[in-house]
């Protein structure tokens, strides 16, 4: 039985993505039900958990192909009209 690859961001990219891009990706991952795999590593560079991820998941986020969900803005009501610019 094949085992199935899985690779970190840094092995990715080739360099580290940093904590805002690790999360961003991460919460596209969850939310589109990817699997993942936690990683200890212990080097000169870093030492801790890492997410490890399937090569064809973060090649479709990186070229745009999986959809970024944000968080929903804050809606304001009122009773003044809105000015349109046209």
């Amino acid at each position: 039985m094949k085992q199935e690859e899985f690779v970190s961001l840094y092995d990715f990219l080739g360099k580290a993505a940093g904590s805002k891009l690790g999360k961003e990706v991460y919460r596209a991952a969850q939310l589109s039900s990817q699997p993942t795999v936690i990683k200890h590593v212990d080097n000169p560079a870093y030492t801790g958990k890492i997410v490890m991820y399937k090569p064809e998941f973060l090649r479709k986020y990186f070229n745009g192909l999986t959809t970024t969900i944000t968080e929903p803005t804050k809606t304001t009501t009122t009773d003044e009209p809105i000015g349109f610019p046209f």
